[in-house]
């Protein structure tokens, strides 16, 4: 490797940040983007969910459909710089229907930010996503939002992280009171406090102290904010985790921050903090071995997730990209590790959720979207020179099927591309009958996906679908010889995937042992083969 590109590739490793922002729907996810952005002057205005109504929606969430219901369905990808780092988040969808694309999206981050609102504490959805980083090691901050809210004690809150998640956590700061009563929080790194002023809280004073015994803390906070807060914080010296950056990057330790998205309090410190401790791109793993994004000179990475129509003013595709290893410049050509050709990469986008901009150059730890005539599946490789293949994503089980029909039949060619192209993106799971009848059957993981499978047949395909539920719960694939479809009738049925895999549907968890023991030569996986 040249000397300058080795120098070149160190830098920009080192100033990348990429991570993903996880929570339950409704934590504040999409605000706490939208204040992040802010700071990387990224947007001008953020539109926050309460002027949603008003003709002003959240960067992020960005399809019809999230914009009609306020919620985020499907991952963006934004991209900023602040003091000297550029940064890149993932946004996941926080629709508890939508975990398979944020499982796979979590894929693309080194670390993770975990939202938690501080009335409600750790929530379903939060402990999926938390498993799935966990599983991977990486690093997990944690932002506690909605603090001008009345909530949960603070301690409670460390002990629920423990108890539910099994992590243990360091308040890197503390709060100064909480809802009507929050007056600011104490930074316990720096020894300072951030003051909330005014009525509407909407400006912030950074204010050094000495420690938390500081005569100045009582003088603004009062006696009984500041007695508490000695006592919480004299006991969290004693009692508490010391902060350990190993333990941080390991993912056994993760440091805590509270703060109010929507009031912009304790968003630039958790920035600030975040961007000083979470790790650049790492190295993966690979069919070649470990991959360093410093040491390999050869650009490569690999496909996370596909994206139709992200413009409706032009029908595309977009496959979103995670460059693992060298430098990507503009219409460099890769080979397309599964077909095993050529390919120019031409028109490579960076994203601000659907602004795109074309990109001249992009490092490891970025995240560009490449215009895709229908030859990407999720978790294609792309690399110069070697055929590396990065260890594909795994395709979850899906929970809720139903079979689909058209209503016209002579729609049928745009129904059969609506399909596989939505299939490709990972909205749906496909599968086809095997009981001779010409069946399609969909899977997903969550109800709201049928919902956004409908909308999107008719707004971008034209074309009008009837679905109708069917009784199975489970989905494993099957490895065996002499599968017969015979052998399946009670309580389940046999179909295949879109790769001609053999799944076995099961309407209850009965059905599904008793296959397992009635046929203990075959093999049940709860993710494709």
């Amino acid at each position: 490797m040249s000397q300058s590109l080795s120098q070149e590739l160190k830098h920009e490793v080192e100033k990348r940040r990429t991570f993903a922002i996880i929570a339950h729907p409704d934590a504040g996810k999409t605000t706490l983007t939208e204040k992040l952005l802010l700071f990387g002057g990224a947007i001008r205005l953020a539109g926050s969910v309460k002027a949603r109504k008003a003709n002003r929606h959240a960067t992020s969430d960005w399809m019809e459909i999230e914009k009609q219901r306020g919620i985020s369905v499907t991952s963006s990808v934004m991209q900023f710089d602040y003091n000297g780092h550029r940064v890149n988040i993932l946004d996941t969808p926080g629709h508890q229907d939508f975990s398979e694309d944020t499982y796979r999206t979590l894929t693309a981050a080194d670390s993770a930010v975990m939202l938690i609102d501080v009335a409600k504490g750790v929530e379903v959805q939060t402990i999926k996503l938390f498993q799935v980083c966990r599983q991977r090691g990486i690093p997990i901050f944690t932002f506690i939002n909605k603090l001008d809210r009345e909530g949960k004690n603070p301690f409670e809150l460390m002990e629920e992280l423990e108890q539910v998640l099994g992590i243990r956590s360091v308040p890197m700061n503390w709060p100064i009171g909480m809802g009507r009563e929050l007056c600011g929080v104490y930074d316990r790194m720096k020894t300072q406090v951030e003051l909330f002023q005014g009525d509407d809280h909407s400006k912030i004073e950074v204010k050094k102290v000495s420690d938390y015994n500081d005569p100045a803390i009582r003088e603004m906070a009062g006696d009984y904010l500041t007695d508490q807060l000695i006592e919480d914080l004299e006991l969290l010296d004693v009692a508490g985790d010391q902060f350990d950056l190993e333990k941080v990057l390991r993912g056994e330790l993760t440091p805590i921050f509270f703060g109010s998205a929507v009031n912009n309090f304790g968003v630039q410190t958790f920035l600030e903090n975040f961007l000083q401790l979470a790790p650049q791109p790492s190295a993966r793993d690979s069919s070649e071995g470990i991959i360093d994004p410093t040491e390999q000179e050869k650009f490569s990475g690999y496909v996370f997730k596909i994206q139709a129509n992200m413009n409706p003013a032009h029908r595309d595709r977009i496959a979103f990209f995670r460059i693992c290893s060298g430098k990507f410049t503009r219409g460099m050509a890769v080979r397309h590790v599964r077909n095993g050709k050529e390919i120019k990469l031409a028109q490579p986008q960076q994203f601000l959720a659907q602004d795109r901009d074309i990109v001249d150059e992009a490092y490891p730890g970025d995240i560009i979207g490449l215009f895709d005539p229908g030859i990407f599946r999720i978790g294609d490789s792309l690399s110069q020179g070697s055929s590396i293949i990065y260890n594909e994503l795994p395709t979850f089980s899906p929970e809720i099927f139903s079979k689909v029909t058209i209503k016209n039949a002579l729609k049928y060619k745009q129904f059969q591309k609506g399909i596989d192209q939505l299939t490709e993106e990972g909205t749906i799971q496909v599968f086809q009958s095997t009981t001779g009848f010409d069946e399609t059957i969909l899977g997903v993981v969550g109800q709201l996906q049928f919902e956004v499978f409908e909308h999107r047949m008719k707004a971008e395909y034209g074309v009008d679908v009837i679905l109708q539920r069917m009784p199975f719960q489970f989905a494993r694939w099957i490895i065996g010889d002499k599968i017969d479809p015979a052998k399946f009738r009670i309580n389940t049925t046999l179909v295949k995937d879109k790769k001609e895999n053999f799944v076995v549907l099961f309407e209850n968890e009965y059905a599904m042992r008793t296959a397992v023991e009635k046929f203990p030569d075959f093999k049940f996986l709860d993710t494709a083969p």
